[in-house]
């Protein structure tokens, strides 16, 4: 049906229109020749889709290899050939880096046949003679382009490449959309073959890990020869080539740190934009803060554990100690009872034998006689065991007069024996001291011919031991130290101290020993031994109870600095400050502690009179 004319208008027939025909059509197209290959070849659609696919492939690079002529090709200058594009000289400005070298030779088959001088000047065109045309350029992209060095130098320096960073500002709002093709773009330059995607806001931390871990440490094959100001090849001697490699060397160089800047600014830009970075990060810090709660949680725990732990072990350590106080106490009133019994029952045995000597008239017919016998039977009270004593009495008990008095007799040799032996071992140790000073240098070689006994030597060690190295006129201090506690009253200056010092510090140690040993013994027999008592004498039994509570080992370091702790916590105006003090110091009673320090106090009133002395001295 004809449209209606419109006003104005007017409808005209031109010409009378055909009639039907009825045309018989063949089947053709793709889809059909599909289906007939399938039909023919008995294949399912699927292998038939894969080779659709493979085809459409082939027919896509067919697509995509099409040439699109330089317009500017005929303007272009050879001289000027270096700044020139290269592919789009070729036609392939739009598959560029992607060109295969086969498509590269298609392209410049398909160029020179169009371009070469001998078809245009059978075209009837002008041709410049010699290098002037612009064939030459044609001939340069060729060469660059067929070689793979050059071609990568070039490519490294692409005119079209967008070397543009976004900045913070950009990236901050559309941060995936603005970021993603910078990557994607600047992942050609990788020699690394799969570079990672930025990926999408969903990913995991690992995935962004290893992104920004690769782009850190991205290696770029970029480089920039292709940008050599001088070629080496127009140098005239080899000293201008060097030259000219040198400064090329360097241009590259300072090229190539740009260009790992340029890449390092971008990766820090997006790192700094990227929200899944601000996202870990708040995750992390709260999983920290979750971990240091649990920590300080298990940290209270463990600490109260420790607390309970520790009081119940003080708890179980006090009751311990009090038991083992109850018990020690308890065997102290034990040893304390039997050593009473035995001393009464010593007591007894000697009274006994004083008795039975005496009611014999001590075996004597004279008075001369039977005093002497009196003091050898306070000898045998003195010397003699329970146990001797109880066996010589009943001898005494059972036997007769002469009997009693051989038993007694055997008795007083045997003790005088003892007595005598000891008092040779004495003299020996005696003669020994005395060989070994003279050995040492007659008693300090510049000591003045004044001798130096056992007594001297130890004193002189006490008072370089109590006046150590950087003591105020220290050897005159231990001189005047000497010559007052000294009781051989041989008067000492600092010359002969020092002198007898630097002797003993030259003696073997083995020497030492023995004359500390031998000082040792003389004390210990000084002090432990009884003196002669008249008849029906009594031991003291205060003397008996010390030496029976107190401890005679000397003191340690550790005990000495447990007692001086002691002596500063417990105060003087502490009740039952010794008592306290003596239970702070294991092993030492309350007189061992009450002697030592009586000992410290004469000592430093020493030291302090004996500063003093040389000080005044020193002033006069």
């Amino acid at each position: 049906m004809l449209l209606e004319a419109l006003d104005g208008e007017e409808t005209v027939v031109f010409t009378t229109a055909a009639a039907s025909v009825q045309v018989q059509v063949e089947p053709v197209g793709r889809w059909f020749e599909a289906y007939f290959k399938r039909r023919n070849r008995s294949t399912s659609a699927s292998f038939q889709e894969l080779e659709e696919e493979e085809e459409s492939e082939e027919e896509s690079e067919d697509e995509e290899f099409q040439l699109e002529e330089y317009p500017m090709l005929r303007t272009l200058d050879p001289k000027d050939w270096k700044n020139q594009d290269h592919y789009a000289v070729l036609g392939l400005i739009n598959l560029r880096y992607k060109a295969t070298q086969k498509q590269i030779k298609a392209a410049h088959k398909a160029i020179v046949l169009k371009h070469h001088p001998d078809k245009r000047k059978a075209a009837g065109e002008q041709i410049v003679e010699g290098d002037n045309d612009y064939f030459t350029c044609i001939t340069k992209a060729i060469e660059i382009l067929s070689d793979p060095v050059k071609r990568r130098a070039f490519d490294s320096v692409d005119p079209t490449f967008d070397n543009a960073v976004p900045s913070k500002g950009e990236g901050k709002e559309n941060f995936f959309q603005v970021f993603a093709p910078v990557f994607d773009r600047n992942a050609r330059w990788s020699s690394k073959k799969h570079v990672p995607k930025l990926g999408t806001m969903e990913s995991s931390f690992e995935d962004v890990d290893n992104f920004y871990s690769f782009w850190y440490n991205f290696d770029s094959w970029r480089e920039f020869s292709y940008l050599d100001e001088e070629e080496k090849e127009k140098a005239e001697c080899r000293d201008e080539r060097r030259w000219i490699e040198k400064q090329n060397r360097a241009s590259r160089a300072q090229r190539k740190k740009e260009e790992m800047n340029r890449i390092r600014t971008l990766v820090d830009t997006a790192y700094s934009c990227d929200p899944r970075i601000k996202k870990f990060k708040e995750e992390e810090k709260a999983r920290k803060e979750s971990e240091k709660k649990a920590k300080a949680d298990a940290k209270r725990k463990e600490q109260e554990e420790r607390e309970r732990a520790r009081q119940a072990e003080l708890d179980a350590a006090r009751l311990q100690k009090e038991k083992e106080e109850e018990e020690a106490k308890q065997a102290a009133q034990q040893a304390k009872k039997e050593k009473e019994i035995q001393k009464k029952a010593i007591k007894k045995e000697r009274q006994k034998l004083r008795t039975t000597c005496k009611n014999w008239n001590y075996f004597a017919d004279d008075e001369t006689d039977s005093v002497k016998m009196m003091e050898e039977v306070e000898k045998l009270c003195d010397r003699l065991e329970l146990t001797s004593l109880q066996s010589l009495n009943e001898i005494l008990a059972s036997g007769s007069k002469e009997d009693s008095k051989a038993a007694v007799e055997k008795q007083v040799q045997e003790v005088n024996a003892q007595l005598q032996r000891e008092r040779d071992a004495e003299v020996q140790a005696r003669q020994a001291a005395r060989s070994a000073d003279q050995a040492s240098g007659g008693g300090g070689g510049g000591g003045g011919g004044k001798g130096w006994n056992e007594e001297d030597l130890q004193l002189l060690i006490k008072a370089v031991n109590l006046f150590p190295a950087g003591t105020n006129a220290r050897w005159e201090v231990i001189a005047n130290y000497m010559n007052i506690h000294s009781t051989s009253g041989t008067k000492r200056n600092a010359k002969d101290v020092i002198n007898k010092a630097k002797n003993l510090q030259r003696l073997d140690p083995l020497q030492k020993d023995e004359i500390n040993r031998k000082a040792f013994e003389k004390f210990k027999k000084e002090h432990s031994q009884v003196p002669p008592t008249i008849d029906n004498a009594q031991p003291s039994e205060r003397f008996d109870a010390s030496g029976s509570e107190g401890n005679s080992a000397a003191w340690t370091t550790e005990e000495q600095k447990l007692l001086e702790q002691a002596l500063k916590t417990y105060p003087v105006s502490t009740p039952e400050r010794w008592e306290k003090i003596a239970a702070a110091v294991p092993g030492r009673s309350k007189k061992d502690c009450m002697k030592r320090y009586k000992e410290l106090v004469e000592m430093v009133k020493a030291k302090k009179a004996a500063q003093e002395q040389v000080a005044a001295k020193s002033k006069k």
